[in-house]
C-alpha cells in the first residue's frame, strides 16, 4: 500500500455504504428558524360592540397605571449636546436592563375576564354585604324607597355585555343593603350604591293634593288603556254630563253607564253629587272604566273617609278589574308582566283581577 492510497478495508465500507437503497436511509427532519416577523393576521372572535358616548368618564383603574421611565433620569435641557446624549443613551440602556425583569400587574384581578368593571362591581357588593351583615335592619315595607338603574342603562355606561342573571343578583344585594337602618347606614355603602340609583327618583316625587275650589268642585282624573278621563264632582241631585251628553247619551250600554258612575252608586251617593266629565281616545267600555276611576278619585277629594269603603266594594261581574275605583291597571302593562305581547279579554281579566287586589 503506497502513502496516498486508502486501506482496503476502508473502500469496501464506503463501497457498502453506496449500496444501502434510499427507503432504508433515515431522513432527519430539520427545521429553518427565521427572525422575520409572522405575516399571519389575528382576527378578534368576540362580539363587536359599536362605540357608545355616554356622559360619565369610563374607569381607567382596571389596568396598571403607565410606567414612567424618566422618573430618576437627569434633567438634560441644561447639558451640553455631547452630556445629554451620554445620558439619553444611558437611561435608554437602563430601561432596556428594566423591561427584562419587570412584571406588569394589572390593578384588578378581573382585568382578563370578559366583563371587568361589571364583575368588580359584583364583588365589590358582595363584600359590602358580608362586612355589614351584622346591622340592624328596618322592618320589610320600611325601607327607603329606591329605582334602581335598568339593565339597559347599566350596559351603556360599563360597555360590557352583562345577562340579566348577573344584574339580578347586583340588585338583590343592593335590596339588601338598602335595608340596613338609616341611622346606621355606612358611608361606603351609600357611596356604591350611588352609582345604580336613578338620577331622579320617582318615589320622591309626590303628587299634588287636590282640593275643593272656590265653587265646591273635586277633579279626578283616570285612565284605562288608552282612555282617559276627567270628572269635576259637584254637590247636586245626581245629573250627569259627559262631554256635554247625558248618561244614557254617552254610553247605550247599560253595564258601561253604571261602570261610569259605579264609584257613586256603591257608596249609596247617586243623588247626592253632579257629575260633569271629559272622556277621549279608546273605545266605549275603556272611556266608561276611565270614567270610574276618575269620579272615585273625585268622591275622595269630597269625602276621604271612604277610600276603604271604595277599596273593599265589589264591582259588577262583568268588570274586567276589582278595585280599579282607586288604581288604574292597563291592559299593555298587564301583559308585558306575563312576557307576552298582548292579551285577549279573558287573560287581561285574570291579570287585572290578580294585580289589583
Amino acid at each position: 500500500m503506497s502513502g496516498g492510497e486508502l486501506p482496503k478495508s476502508l473502500l469496501r465500507a464506503f463501497a457498502s455504504l453506496g449500496s444501502i437503497p434510499r427507503s432504508q436511509i433515515r431522513s432527519i427532519p430539520c427545521s429553518r428558524r427565521g427572525f422575520h416577523q409572522s405575516t399571519s393576521k389575528y382576527f378578534a372572535t368576540g362580539a363587536i360592540r359599536r362605540a357608545e358616548t355616554v356622559d360619565e368618564v369610563p374607569r381607567s383603574n382596571i389596568a396598571a397605571p403607565p410606567i414612567s421611565f424618566s422618573e430618576d433620569t437627569q434633567d438634560i435641557s441644561s447639558m451640553d449636546p455631547k452630556q445629554a446624549e451620554a445620558a439619553r443613551e444611558k437611561a435608554e440602556e437602563e430601561a432596556q436592563k428594566l423591561l427584562k425583569r419587570l412584571r406588569v400587574v394589572p390593578a384588578s384581578a378581573s382585568y382578563f375576564s370578559a366583563k371587568p368593571e361589571a364583575t368588580d362591581d359584583f364583588i365589590t357588593l358582595d363584600a359590602l354585604l358580608r362586612k355589614y351583615s351584622t346591622l340592624p335592619v328596618v322592618p320589610p315595607g320600611h325601607a327607603p324607597r329606591v329605582a334602581w338603574k335598568g339593565i339597559h342603562h347599566y350596559k351603556v355606561k360599563v360597555n360590557e355585555p352583562i345577562g340579566p342573571a348577573r344584574y339580578a343578583r347586583i340588585i338583590a344585594i343592593l335590596h339588601r343593603l338598602n335595608h340596613i337602618h338609616p341611622a346606621l347606614m355606612p358611608e361606603e355603602v351609600t357611596t356604591a350604591m350611588a352609582k345604580f340609583k336613578r338620577d331622579i327618583n320617582p318615589h320622591d316625587i309626590k303628587p299634588r293634593p287636590s282640593v275643593i275650589d272656590e265653587w265646591g268642585r273635586s277633579k279626578g282624573v283616570g285612565r284605562r288603556k288608552t282612555s282617559s278621563a276627567v270628572a269635576w264632582l259637584v254637590e247636586g241631585d245626581g245629573e250627569v254630563l259627559i262631554n256635554g251628553q247625558t248618561l244614557a247619551q254617552k254610553f247605550g250600554r247599560l253595564h258601561d253607564r253604571e261602570s261610569a258612575v259605579w264609584a257613586l252608586k256603591s257608596t249609596q251617593r247617586l243623588d247626592k253629587y253632579n257629575i260633569f266629565g271629559l272622556v277621549k281616545g279608546g273605545g266605549v267600555t275603556g272611556q266608561a272604566e276611565a270614567m270610574a276611576l276618575a269620579v272615585a278619585k273625585a268622591l275622595l277629594v269630597q269625602e276621604p273617609a271612604l277610600k276603604p269603603a271604595l277599596r273593599r266594594g265589589k264591582p259588577p261581574p262583568y268588570f274586567f278589574y276589582s278595585v280599579l275605583l282607586l288604581r288604574w291597571a292597563d291592559r299593555f302593562c298587564d301583559a308585558l308582566r306575563r312576557g307576552v305581547a298582548f292579551l285577549g279579554r279573558a287573560g287581561t281579566a285574570a291579570m287585572s283581577l290578580h294585580l289589583c287586589i
